[in-house]
């Protein structure tokens, strides 16, 4: 085993141990509130919370998915946070690390607004009709919602394939009036890709129920974007990735506003989740060019698995 995978393994074995201290540290299910007298005072969960979306940010890098995918699930899971301020959360996490790749992106010719215009219009106007269902429901129910929700996620990245380069005979009515279709230069091959779309219209239905989830779950939609972008539509690969990037910046954007002005957006959470997570996405980027993205993403699947799990049983009232 190389240097590098006994790092992964390491790695993973901490964010196991870290989550099996906080739940020993907390005496089982914590309340929302730890009350007066609780064995761990208040300041040092937002520590315990910066620490571990550090660690979170560097797996999310690695194994290629977004970090508020990861964040969602495992904090709602082993943290004493309501879950609304934690999908509140959540949306901003993922806003930050779009918002924060897209710029680069779009220079660089990778993100493409005409394919992600008509996408983002769609997926946008859904998700405040998705985070306005999401705090309307009893907390229970969107648990529920959100473990059976995870599960899928973890089905899709483990069977869902890739094509760097798909083939489109002919672009679809639609995408040929808005002229949706590119070129961009390929490093790898050293030559320019001309690339177009087809189905468009099942792909906008698509984008209709992506943001309806992003915005009630607080999950960003990354996990969903690049699989309909590449393999429904036909962008290649790395226009999928870019533009799914930009995406996420606009789509939750509009979301959080909804979280924020209901009040489900608490600084104590949200402030070291980002840090914690900006900064564990950089040494991310540094580990990314040594280590094995397919051994990273099976640790992130079944971190994933448990996550879901928990959050389904926990929500039917079966694992309390």
């Amino acid at each position: 085993m190389s240097r590098t995978s006994r790092g992964v393994w390491v790695l993973a074995a901490v964010v196991v141990a870290v989550l099996g201290a906080y739940r020993m540290a907390a005496g089982g299910e914590p309340p929302p509130v730890p009350p007066e007298g609780s064995a761990i005072p208040w300041w040092l969960w937002p520590l315990l919370l910066f620490a571990f979306t550090f660690l979170l940010g560097i797996l999310a890098v690695v194994a290629g998915v977004g970090g508020g995918v990861l964040f969602v699930p495992i904090v709602s899971s082993f943290f004493p946070f309501n879950l609304d301020f934690v999908r509140g959360t959540g949306l901003l996490v993922a806003l930050t690390g779009a918002l924060s790749a897209g710029p680069g992106l779009l220079k660089r010719g990778l993100a493409d607004l005409r394919l992600a215009l008509p996408m983002v219009l769609v997926a946008s106007t859904c998700s405040i009709f998705g985070a306005m269902l999401g705090l309307a429901l009893p907390t229970h129910v969107v648990q529920a919602a959100l473990g059976g929700t995870i599960l899928l996620i973890v089905v899709i990245m483990a069977t869902a394939k890739r094509s760097d380069f798909p083939r489109v005979e002919k672009p679809d009515t639609l995408s040929a009036a808005l002229g949706i279709s590119g070129v961009y230069y390929e490093e790898s091959l050293g030559k320019e890709i001309h690339w177009q779309i087809h189905r468009t219209p099942l792909g906008l239905a698509l984008f209709v129920l992506i943001g309806f989830m992003a915005g009630m779950f607080g999950l960003g939609a990354g996990w969903a974007n690049v699989p309909v972008l590449n393999l429904l539509l036909g962008a290649p690969l790395k226009i999928s990735v870019a533009t799914s990037v930009f995406l996420l910046s606009i789509t939750d954007t509009t979301a959080a506003w909804v979280y924020i002005n209901k009040g489900a957006v608490l600084p104590l959470i949200t402030v070291p989740s980002v840090a914690g997570m900006m900064l564990g996405t950089r040494i991310g980027v540094r580990i990314l060019t040594r280590a094995k993205p397919k051994a990273v993403k099976w640790i992130v699947v079944g971190f994933l698995f448990l996550a879901g799990l928990r959050a389904l049983l926990k929500g039917l009232g079966i694992w309390e």
